[in-house]
């Protein structure tokens, strides 16, 4: 296909100017576009205005709307996130290893850009912005491909930035965004393969199955998040409901919001009616087994699927274990390795559910909302990494990045 032959071309010529900036460049240009990002806010929320209306009136759910929608409050932490970019170390160029062979050989193993990263998402303008910081801070150019319901905002984002690298005199084409719907253009971008080194998507299972399955090129899964919150037999109840209601309720449409909670059976009949009087006042709908319905009868039942859904709504599927390894396995079977929490004041208990979780991020008495680049100190994410290569967990900068091995010799041969 022509135009993304063109894009691909772009983004390799692109790439090469990027590598030859210094730190200082880049971050005076993240510095330029956070400021001009807020200059322009107007721009951005009425080109949002436009896809948040069409989406409403096309039926789109809250937690979808919620995604979605820019505020100038939202595009405040855009901006922030790229100040944090530009104020975090450079990883390219980084000598991760070094040692001399007995043969006189000089070996040091080296931080490089990626090259061209692709980057195909659902309808989050924010990954727009926060996914041009990271690949141009670690020397990459990026080819995005967003979501038809975030469209207009995705190009008014990407337009802004574009103006402000060339006014820095560095090459627009560091950020491009594929300007079609068309989903044969979209298969197309993920076979791109002689110019883009890694695909990364970002969205529900569906897109990522949809990468998985027909790219050509390497991909990192961002995973689904069916995460799950533990409350173990000595949790302290005190600590336990604003934990669960933060992990569900403070936003509902994100992958790390906590959708299926485990109670040891011990304390279901004194915990559950706590906590399902603080879910109510949310508006949360629960389904549970027989236990957790016999503690809170307006309880639905839950089924075999609710273990497995993430629900992105106000909703919660509860379950009732005996024991810490009983949690473990319920999470290993039902989970998907995203982020796992257990709340209790036995550290044994916590040591044992820490090793046992099979997840990317495994936290003791912390809402699981904390899986996140800006919680974690890297300004920003290019999404959670569910698998286990080449990254895992929130990837910032470090994890945008390959290496390569330098070998400085003074005339040797091979025997």
């Amino acid at each position: 296909m022509e135009y993304l032959e063109q894009l691909g071309q772009r983004a390799v010529a692109a790439k090469y100017e990027l590598q030859r900036l210094t730190t200082e460049e880049k971050n005076d240009a993240l510095e330029a576009v956070a400021s001009a990002l807020i200059d322009h806010a107007g721009r951005m929320l009425e080109a949002n205005g436009r896809d948040y209306e069409t989406a409403r009136q096309s039926g789109m759910s809250e937690a979808l709307l919620d995604r979605l929608k820019l505020t100038e409050e939202r595009i405040g932490a855009m901006a922030e996130g790229l100040r944090q970019i530009a104020a975090l170390s450079d990883p390219v160029g980084e000598v991760m290893d070094s040692f001399d062979r007995p043969n006189g050989l000089r070996i040091d193993k080296v931080r490089v850009p990626m090259g061209v990263i692709g980057i195909i998402y659902e309808a989050r303008p924010n990954v727009t912005a926060d996914a041009f910081g990271l690949c141009f801070k670690t020397g990459s150019a990026v080819i995005l491909k967003g979501g038809k319901d975030a469209f207009y905002s995705n190009e008014a984002i990407t337009q802004i930035i574009r103006e402000t690298l060339a006014a820095e005199g560095i090459s627009a084409d560091a950020v491009q965004l594929i300007a079609h719907n068309d989903r044969a253009v979209t298969t197309a971008f993920m076979q791109l393969k002689q110019y883009v080194d890694v695909l990364i998507p970002r969205g529900g299972a569906g897109l990522i199955r949809a990468v998985v399955e027909n790219s050509t090129i390497p991909v990192i899964e961002t995973g689904t998040g069916n995460c799950h919150i533990y409350v173990d037999e000595e949790a302290d109840p005190e600590k336990a409901v604003p934990i669960i209601l933060n992990a569900k309720t403070q936003r509902i449409g994100v992958c790390n919001a906590c959708e299926s909670l485990l109670v040891h059976e011990k304390i279901a009949e004194s915990f559950l009616p706590k906590l399902a009087e603080a879910l109510r006042e949310k508006h949360v709908e629960m389904r549970g087994d027989e236990t957790v319905r016999r503690a809170i009868p307006d309880a639905a039942a839950a089924t075999e699927e609710d273990y497995g859904t993430e629900y992105l709504d106000y909703i919660i599927s509860m379950k009732t274990v005996g024991s810490v390894k009983e949690a473990v396995e319920h999470i290993n079977r039902y989970g998907t390795k995203h982020s796992e929490a257990i709340l209790t004041e036995n550290r044994e208990h916590a040591e044992q559910f820490l090793q046992g979780v099979d997840s990317a991020c495994v936290y003791v008495n912390a809402s699981t909302r904390f899986t996140d680049g800006f919680e974690f100190g890297f300004g920003a994410e290019i999404g959670i990494s569910t698998q286990k290569l080449h990254a895992r967990g929130p990837m910032g900068l470090k994890e945008l990045t390959t290496y390569k091995y330098l070998i400085r010799g003074d005339g040797q041969i091979r025997q």
